[in-house]
């Protein structure tokens, strides 16, 4: 062979070599293609809600008690079997029928004997199905009253959950979410809590990071070193496959409540996806969120999920604010922080009122509740100052928080109501951040806001604080407060 030829050889790909790198190169085509496709294949699953009379158990039967031997009385004896034979006429004339008289009388006195013992055979044996049905009928009352109490709590719950009480709408929604599989190897954390007073559910959903996303474009392979090598993929593509991939996320998971919403008790649904990571300048675990929204239902029916494009649906239809720069685990601020809404911060209410002795809100006079209002914005390090009724052009109260980037000029307006405040007040609180050229506006009530209020809110700078948030706000910081409608 010459050296032409030699050479020639040496620069080939070996086989083995070409169908691991593309084998390889599939490999992370697929995880992409999955990664792209994920909002699709929830889609693919219809989702309805769990129908809770369907988990009533159907009462057991209890096992038969009575042995099978013990279901059938035994025969008694017959006296054909003891009766002797009676002496041949001749045998009689030799004492025969002396003889026969005597068996006769021992055989009677077994046949009576034996009456007796089947007697008691058969009483022992009627005393032992006797007893053995009352105790079946003991353990199948105690199964029945299992079902029953199970049937019961059922509809306990159902009827719970269907008058939007916090902790039964929130665990409904919980189970429902922790039953959804999770695509490829994402994280499997996350939490639902339901603000009643609003009609909303706060989740909070752990997000893969951005490591999720292959670095590597494909393989190919490099003669040089005589090995299989990565196409390294540009960052900006990784950034952009993370955004569609986030942006999924956030649609799925509204996909999931809304399609889990048998009983029609959510309206609005906020999204805050949460990455569990390390902040390298510290080495300290950080968690921040890097999307947040917030969507109504009328919003989510008006979407055909399989034919948007998921970045541009959750930018600019939702308005949501989503990082700058995940791969940095620069956070945006969520729209709702999850501890407001966590029925697990939120104290229960005794109902007997007099053994309660947190301050009613209710109670208060509107100075009173714009007096706690205040005092509750200077626990949470804010520089408050309140304003008189009448003269504040739509301001009760102005809040300035110093820190820099994050801090600057809040309008506050504090609603002690009993219904659903209208939108007409969210509207009218923007138009007093405009004019009062403030950072943000804050709408704080002790009832909640409908769907159009929270659709009018999104993309602009207010923040709603419904009765729920407000008293996990007070229970933070510690001022005692109860929210308990007056009696009519």
């Amino acid at each position: 062979m010459g050296w032409s030829t030699e050479r020639h050889a040496r620069s080939e790909c070996p086989p083995g070599r070409t169908a691991e790198a593309a084998q390889r190169s599939a490999a992370v085509a697929d995880r992409v293609r999955a990664l792209q496709g994920v909002l699709a294949a929830a889609l693919g699953t219809e989702v309805r809600g769990t129908d809770l009379q369907k988990l009533k158990r159907v009462p057991r039967r209890a096992p038969p008690a009575v042995p099978q031997a013990d279901l059938v009385s035994r025969p008694g004896p017959v006296w054909a079997a003891f009766a002797p034979p009676r002496p041949r006429p001749v045998v009689r004339w030799f004492g025969g029928e002396r003889r026969y008289a005597r068996r006769l009388t021992e055989a009677e006195d077994r046949f009576a004997e034996a009456i007796e013992r089947h007697r008691a055979t058969e009483e022992t044996r009627r005393t032992r199905v006797a007893r053995a049905i009352r105790d079946q009928a003991e353990r199948q009352r105690r199964l029945d009253d299992a079902a029953a109490e199970q049937h019961a709590r059922i509809d306990e719950y159902q009827r719970a959950v269907e008058s939007r009480d916090r902790r039964a709408v929130s665990r409904y929604f919980q189970k429902a979410l922790d039953r959804a599989a999770e695509p490829l190897d994402f994280p499997r954390r996350r939490r639902a809590g339901y603000v009643p007073e609003s009609t909303l559910l706060a989740l909070e959903w752990d997000l893969p990071d951005l490591t999720v996303v292959p670095a590597e474009a494909a393989y190919r392979y490099d003669k040089e070193r005589d090995s299989v090598v990565p196409v390294p993929r540009p960052d900006k593509e990784i950034r952009l496959l993370y955004q569609q991939l986030v942006a999924q996320l956030a649609l799925r998971a509204l996909h999931l409540v809304f399609g889990n919403d048998r009983y029609g008790v959510v309206e609005t649904v906020v999204f805050n996806g949460m990455v569990e990571s390390v902040d390298l300048a510290t080495g300290r675990a950080v968690r921040p969120c890097l999307i947040t929204l917030r969507a109504t239902r009328q919003q989510y029916q008006a979407l055909v999920l399989d034919q948007l494009d998921p970045v541009a649906c959750v930018r600019h239809y939702f308005a949501a604010e989503v990082s700058r720069h995940p791969e940095e685990l620069q956070p945006v601020e969520p729209l709702l922080d999850f501890d407001l809404a966590d029925p697990r911060t939120i104290e229960p209410v005794d109902v007997l009122s007099e053994i309660d002795s947190r301050p009613n809100l209710l109670d208060l006079t509107p100075d009173e509740f714009e007096h706690l209002v205040h005092n509750l914005l200077t626990r949470m390090g804010l520089e408050a100052r309140l304003f008189r009724r009448g003269g504040d052009g739509g301001i009760d109260c102005v809040a300035y928080d110093p820190r820099p980037i994050t801090g600057g000029k809040f309008v506050v307006q504090a609603k002690l109501y009993t219904r659903t405040v209208p939108p007409s007040a969210v509207r009218d609180l923007f138009g007093t951040v405009l004019d009062a050229g403030a950072t943000k506006g804050i709408l704080i009530t002790t009832s909640g806001f409908g769907p159009s209020s929270y659709q009018f809110a999104n993309g602009k700078p207010l923040q709603l604080i419904d009765g729920t948030g407000l008293l996990a706000l007070c229970h933070q910081h510690d001022i005692r407060a109860r929210i308990v409608p007056r009696a009519s």
